[in-house]
């Protein structure tokens, strides 16, 4: 059975930074993909990186470019999503999900990922 778990939320200042973990465990960790995505109140969740545990490769949307960084600890079967200036448009709740059996990102929707962590709560306050 695919486990993630998400943790390293909060409540920060605007223009702070925050890391979240992904801990994934139940399947074969590197043949698989991992993103991130998140949803606000009263918005649809929307894809916001993704790393593949083959090759590193990573994908991120537009509106998180050049603040977020995903990256991968293999030993630790952890994701982590280092998220820097952080603007109040970022709060929302964040997901880990995997995508198991494939080595690239895919288009960062919710019907490209197979199984999905509880989220943690990310809270930017202006």
């Amino acid at each position: 059975e695919v486990q993630l778990v998400e943790s390293g939320g909060g409540l920060v200042q605007a223009g702070g930074s925050l890391r979240l973990s992904c801990v994934a465990s139940g399947f074969t960790y590197a043949d698989n993909v991992i993103g991130w995505f998140r949803q606000a109140p009263g918005k649809t969740r929307e894809g916001v990186s993704c790393i593949s545990l083959t090759d590193g490769s990573t994908r991120y949307a537009d509106s998180v470019k050049g603040r977020f960084t995903v990256s991968n600890n293999n030993a630790k079967n952890t994701v982590y999503l280092q998220m820097n200036n952080l603007q109040p448009e970022d709060t929302a709740l964040y997901y880990c999900a995997a995508s198991v059996g494939i080595t690239r990102c895919p288009v960062l929707t919710v019907p490209n990922m197979n199984d999905w962590g509880k989220g943690t709560l990310v809270t930017v306050s202006s």
